[in-house]
C-alpha cells in the first residue's frame, strides 16, 4: 500500500515535470502573439497598415515669410512668421493665370488652421510640433508665385531673385536634423508650376513632390510611385447654373493657345482639322480682357471640351471643363492624373489617342457617335467628383486640399519603407558620430 502511494506520487512529479516547461513554453508563445505597450514593432505594423484611415501627422518648417506669404506682399508686424487666421487676417493669392498653381498656398493655410481646429471632422491632416511624431514634413515654399514673380534674370550675368531664394532653402534644408534623418525621403515640397524650382530639384530630389505632372522631370527625378500629382485651381468658376444634354449647343469646344512647342504642336493641326466642322467652337483665345468670362460662358454652352497637350502633358483646362460640366475629351498620351489611383477617370473623361485624333475625320466622327445617354452619364458622374478639384479656406472633406494630403498619406509606407533601408548603414556608425544621409544626384539625371 506504502509502496503503491509512493509510486503513484512518482508518477505525477515526473508528470508535474513534463508539463511545466511545456506550459512555459506555450504561455510564452501567447505572450509574444499578445500587442502590448512594449511591442513596438507590432505597434508600427499596425499603425501602417491603418494608416489610410487616420490623420496624417504634418511637422512644418517656421520658415521666415520671404519663402512663403511674404512673397505675397504680407508683412506682418515683424514679429510673426505666420498671419493670424484665428482674426481672418488671410493675405490674397495674386489671381490671373498664377491662380492656377497656387496649391502650396491652400496647403499652407490648412495645416495652419488645423492647430486651432476644434473639430477635426473631415481634416486629413494636422500639424505637430515634434518632428519625431510627424508623418511627413511638410516645407511651406511658394515655389510657384516665387517662379512667377522672380523667376527672371534682371541682369544675364546674376542669379534671379528666384534662384537665390531656392539657393537659401536648400542650405537650410540640408542643414535640419529632420532633412539628415531621412535624407529627404519624408519631406513635401509643392512644385506645381513647371518651371518652379529648376534650381533647387536636383538638389532636393529624394522629397516628395507636388507636381502638375511630370512633363519637365526626368522618371529618376520624379514619378507617380514617389511623387503627388495635384488638380490645378480652375480658373472658370463653378456653380454656374447648368443645362443637360440639349441646353448645350457647342458638340466640342476649345479656346486657347494654338500654336505650342514641343508635344503641343497637336493643337495647330487639329485647329485646321476642326475649325470648318459644323457645331465645333475651335479659336484662339486667352485669359487677357474678357477671356475668362467668355471660356466660361462657351464651356457651360458646351457638350464636350478639349484637353489637348501643350507645352507640358497636363493645363488647367482639364479642371475648368470638370468646373463647367463640360465632358473633357483629353488628348495627351503622356499626362499623369490627380488621384487616379482611387478615381476612375473614364467615368467623366473621353480619352483619345494622339495618332487617332490626328487620322482624318476619326475624331469628329467618334465624338458624333457618343449617345446622348452615354453623355448624360458622365455629365452626371461629373457633378459628383467636382468637389475632389475645389480649392478653397476654410477647406471642406475631400476637397482639393484634403484630396491632396489623403494621396500623400498613401504614399507614407512606401517611404518608410526608404527611410528604413537608407538607415541601415547610418545606424553602424561609430557611437555619437553623427552622419548625415546623403542625396546623390540620381541615376541618368544628365
Amino acid at each position: 500500500m506504502h509502496a503503491t502511494k509512493m509510486s503513484r506520487n512518482l508518477g505525477l512529479l515526473l508528470l508535474l515535470i513534463f508539463l511545466i516547461p511545456t506550459a512555459l513554453v506555450v504561455i510564452s508563445s501567447l505572450n509574444m502573439l499578445r500587442p502590448n505597450a512594449a511591442s513596438h514593432f507590432i505597434d508600427e505594423a499596425t499603425k501602417c497598415s491603418t494608416n489610410n484611415h487616420r490623420i496624417l501627422k504634418v511637422f512644418m518648417y517656421n520658415l521666415p515669410p520671404v519663402f512663403h506669404f511674404g512673397l505675397l506682399g504680407w508683412k506682418g508686424n515683424g514679429h510673426t512668421l505666420w498671419p493670424d487666421l484665428r482674426r481672418r487676417h488671410i493675405p490674397q493669392y495674386p489671381g490671373g493665370l498664377n491662380l492656377q498653381h497656387s496649391i502650396e498656398y491652400w496647403l499652407t493655410l490648412d495645416i495652419l488652421s488645423s492647430q486651432f481646429s476644434k473639430n477635426l471632422s473631415g481634416r486629413s491632416a494636422v500639424r505637430v510640433g515634434d518632428s519625431r511624431q510627424a508623418d511627413v514634413v511638410f516645407v511651406p515654399f511658394f515655389a510657384s508665385i516665387s517662379y512667377n514673380r522672380f523667376g527672371k534674370n534682371q541682369k544675364r550675368s546674376k542669379k534671379s531673385a528666384d534662384d537665390m531664394l531656392q539657393e537659401k532653402l536648400v542650405h537650410f534644408l540640408v542643414a535640419q536634423e529632420e532633412w539628415k534623418r531621412s535624407g529627404g525621403r519624408d519631406h513635401i515640397i509643392v512644385a506645381h508650376h513647371p518651371n518652379s524650382l529648376l534650381y533647387a530639384r536636383m538638389k532636393l530630389w529624394p522629397a516628395i513632390f507636388i507636381l502638375a505632372d511630370l512633363g519637365r522631370y526626368p522618371p529618376s527625378l520624379a514619378n507617380v510611385d514617389k511623387d503627388v500629382i495635384a488638380p490645378y485651381n480652375h480658373l472658370i468658376p463653378a456653380g454656374h447654373q447648368d443645362s443637360g444634354f440639349h441646353g448645350r449647343p457647342t458638340l466640342l469646344y476649345f479656346q486657347g493657345a494654338v500654336y505650342r512647342k514641343d508635344g503641343g504642336t497637336i493643337r495647330q493641326e487639329l485647329f485646321y482639322m476642326l475649325r470648318d466642322e459644323k457645331d465645333v467652337h475651335f479659336t484662339f483665345g486667352s485669359i487677357k480682357g474678357d477671356g475668362i468670362n467668355q471660356a466660361s460662358k462657351g464651356m457651360h454652352a458646351s457638350k464636350f471640351c478639349l484637353n489637348i497637350a501643350g507645352d507640358t502633358p497636363s493645363s488647367n483646362r482639364l479642371f475648368d471643363a470638370i468646373a463647367s460640366h463640360c465632358v473633357p475629351v483629353i488628348i495627351s498620351d503622356d499626362i499623369e492624373l490627380p488621384f487616379e489611383d482611387i478615381l476612375d477617370y473614364t467615368e467623366f473623361c473621353v480619352f483619345v489617342s494622339t495618332a487617332d485624333a490626328l487620322r482624318d475625320k476619326f475624331l469628329i466622327n467618334f465624338i458624333r457617335g457618343i449617345s446622348k445617354e452615354e453623355w448624360s452619364r458622365m455629365w452626371r458622374a461629373l457633378k459628383q467628383v467636382e468637389h475632389y478639384f475645389e480649392f478653397q479656406y476654410p477647406s471642406r472633406k475631400n476637397d482639393a486640399v484634403q484630396m491632396i494630403w489623403q494621396a500623400i498619406s498613401r504614399k507614407i509606407p512606401a517611404t518608410k519603407r526608404k527611410v528604413n533601408r537608407a538607415s541601415r548603414l547610418s545606424r553602424m556608425a561609430v557611437a555619437g558620430e553623427r552622419r548625415a544621409i546623403a542625396a546623390p544626384l540620381p541615376r541618368n539625371f544628365w
